[in-house]
């Protein structure tokens, strides 16, 4: 008994187009989302208090907080008082070290501004803003 109407001689086909495709999302998440995978290693520093120090004296941060305290090292200082009681605060330092303005973020850009302009003013070459990353 022999059937015409089917031909059992056909191979079926397989197909791998929507193998393909998945295989290219796939492929297009992990080459987008690699870069943005960081990695964060602990690293417990020995302890050591010369290169503390040595650092310490080689530069100089002014931190103001968002109620525009303005903090160096162990001294407070008032907004509006600032520029004369900094250039009394750096007679003793070298003008030449580097000096670090790490401002609260709600600050005006004026306020910002006025304090990098007092630093320059009192001679100090190296200025810079601190921004977090």
């Amino acid at each position: 008994m022999h059937n015409d109407e089917f031909d059992w001689e056909e191979k079926p086909e397989l197909n791998i187009t929507p193998l393909v495709d998945i295989m290219l999302v796939l492929l297009a998440i992990l080459m987008v989302s690699t870069p943005t995978l960081t990695y964060q290693e602990d690293i417990t520093l020995p302890k050591g208090s010369k290169s503390k120090k040595a650092a310490q004296d080689s530069m100089l941060e002014i931190r103001v907080s968002a109620d525009r305290k303005i903090y160096i090292r162990d001294n407070v200082y008032e907004f509006k008082n600032f520029a004369d009681s900094f250039v009394l605060f750096s007679k003793n330092f070298d003008k030449d070290i580097n000096v670090f303005i790490r401002a609260d973020k709600n600050l005006k850009y004026e306020d910002v501004i006025y304090i990098l302009k007092t630093a320059k003013e009192a001679g100090f070459l190296k200025v810079s803003l601190i921004t977090s990353s």
